[in-house]
């Protein structure tokens, strides 16, 4: 199968990044939008909650099976099903009026667009000759860093300018048209989905992976609300992730045909690979989570105020991409790239741990810079690694687990952040709460001061002391979680410190012209 050309490539990377993009936008779409499905749903936001959970398990179990699942139905009809299952279950999560209806319908929403990812990265990488393979990672790379970031921004625009449903119901258009242009364009393999007969459906692999990385995923999405292990249900799934987690490794080592090829691992390059795409998960998705929480609690943000705020940092990182594949495909490696991409992250965590309590609104934009450049010149050299080494029948396996690996560093990522702010919040306060003590100059001198202000302008001389004691808390309560979230910060940037002298092993072997035939000739035949 020759690679397409001109208006055909065209339309093939448009499909695939929109495709992309679209599963990305609704795994942080939602957070915006909470409070209002709560109200609306007559529940609390615990409850609703699951609305995020519910997707990122399902994302979390079917990625890694995707490769698989190509194979065992065809890989452009896998494809279309899976973007129609996600526009489907789109409309459907907009119609529900209870929160069980929205779970479950989020769940399959989630189970379609887990497929989406993954393949559409196949997809492109197969438009592609080998050598221009660093530029089709440019393009996908700008869909992983623009959906999460994106999210917050179309979530809370909607949400300011709508209804919460119409944040489901913004993918019917787009599903529908990435569902005719993948029919109409995007090409069968040869053999295509004709090998089914010859291919074992693992069953065990299957249930041990939906046990073992279903509950690992609950446990790091629920974790901080439920108390941790002082709650049965995560007791009880923590058990069950350790025995499915090993017990799927152990199997699908052991077995002929596995549902998900774990020997990839066997590969050093990608094995170290995948320890940098899930510290570049953990980094990407937490830092989407710990500032637009500290920019609407702390700083007083709108949500759309939030996603602004967010998006034009983004955009620059967004446009570097394409420059930076282009470098990549004509020789430059791709590992500097990678380590300036570490390096850039891990000032922005310091620089961003460093803001004053005082902070506008942006005194945080050259930290967001910085985080944009980052994550561009790390995502594409951890796209290309993703198959470099890997044998041609290696790469869907590789793609699908890799991007597993991201998906799981951005849940751990965010169940730590949770974690480390409730325990640093608690810190912060009770070591300001011991200064606010009677006979304090300092609290005395401020209390007096605010009490004065207050009798002021209410004439109530009586009541103005202990109004001035609860505004003191809440200040304090409020600079607490401020200091907490800059602590968050500051770890997350030694994630990225810690890991960098693993870059050595991450060195691969420059292919000739004639190597690059010869894996195009077997990406052909195999696909």
């Amino acid at each position: 199968m020759s690679s397409p050309k001109g208006f055909a490539k065209f339309i093939i990377v448009l499909t695939t990044v929109t495709a992309a993009v679209m599963e990305l936008i609704d795994t942080s779409i939602v957070n915006v939008g909470l409070n209002e499905m709560a109200g609306s749903l007559g529940v609390n936001i615990e409850d609703v909650s699951w609305v995020i959970t519910a997707y990122a398990i399902a994302n979390v179990i079917i990625i890694p099976m995707t490769g698989f699942l190509a194979e065992y139905f065809g890989r452009k009809n896998y494809y279309i099903v899976s973007m129609i299952i996600f526009t489907i279950a789109s409309y459907l999560c907009a119609e529900s009026t209870g929160l069980v209806e929205i779970i479950v319908w989020r769940f399959v929403q989630g189970i379609g667009g887990g497929a989406l990812l993954s393949t559409s990265q196949a997809i492109l990488f197969d438009a592609f000759e080998p050598r221009e393979r660093p530029m089709a990672a440019g393009m996908f790379g700008m869909g992983l860093v623009l959906g999460p970031t994106l999210g917050p921004t179309l979530g809370g625009y909607l949400i300011d300018h709508y209804s919460w449903p119409m944040i489901f119901t913004v993918n019917i258009p787009v599903g529908i048209v990435a569902t005719l242009l993948a029919y109409f364009f995007i090409e069968k393999k040869e053999d295509e989905g004709k090998n089914k007969a010859n291919i074992r459906i693992d069953y065990i692999g299957i249930a041990l992976l939906m046990a073992g990385i279903g509950c690992l995923q609950f446990v790091l999405e629920r974790g901080e609300s439920e108390d941790w292990f002082s709650s049965n249900a995560i007791r009880i799934c923590a058990v069950i992730a350790v025995i499915g987690v090993v017990g799927f490794i152990w199997y699908e080592l052991s077995i002929k045909d596995p549902v998900v090829n774990l020997r990839v691992m066997g590969h050093r390059s990608y094995a170290f690979t995948t320890i940098f795409t899930f510290v570049a998960g953990l980094g990407l998705f937490t830092s989407v989570f710990v500032y637009p929480v500290l920019a609407q609690r702390v700083m007083g943000y709108t949500p759309l105020e939030t996603g602004l705020s967010l998006l034009p940092p983004t955009l620059v990182g967004v446009f570097m991409m394409p420059i930076i594949g282009r470098m990549m495909s004509k020789g430059v490696s791709p590992i500097p790239f990678l380590v300036v991409g570490f390096i850039l992250f891990a000032l922005y965590s310091w620089m961003s741990a460093a803001v004053s309590p005082d902070a506008g609104k942006w005194d945080f934009f050259p930290a967001l810079m910085l985080r944009a450049m980052g994550i561009s010149m790390a995502q594409l050299p951890l796209i290309n690694q993703a198959v470099a080494g890997l044998k041609p029948n290696e790469y869907a396996a590789g793609i699908s687990l890799n991007n597993m690996i991201r998906q799981i560093g951005g849940a751990f990522g965010i169940a730590m952040a949770n974690n480390y702010i409730a325990q640093r919040y608690a810190q912060h306060r009770i070591d300001m709460v011991s200064n606010t003590y009677d006979g304090s100059p300092a609290y005395t001198e401020r209390l007096t001061t605010i009490t004065q202000g207050i009798a002021a302008r209410t004439g109530d001389v009586a009541g103005a002391t202990a109004k001035a004691q609860k505004l003191i808390d809440l200040t304090i309560d409020k600079q607490s979680y401020y200091l907490a979230y800059l602590d968050t910060f500051h770890l997350v940037g030694i994630f990225f410190i810690a890991v960098l002298p693993l870059v050595f092993f991450l060195r691969t072997k420059k292919k000739d012209p004639a190597d690059e035939k010869a894996i195009k000739e077997a990406l052909e035949s195999a696909h």
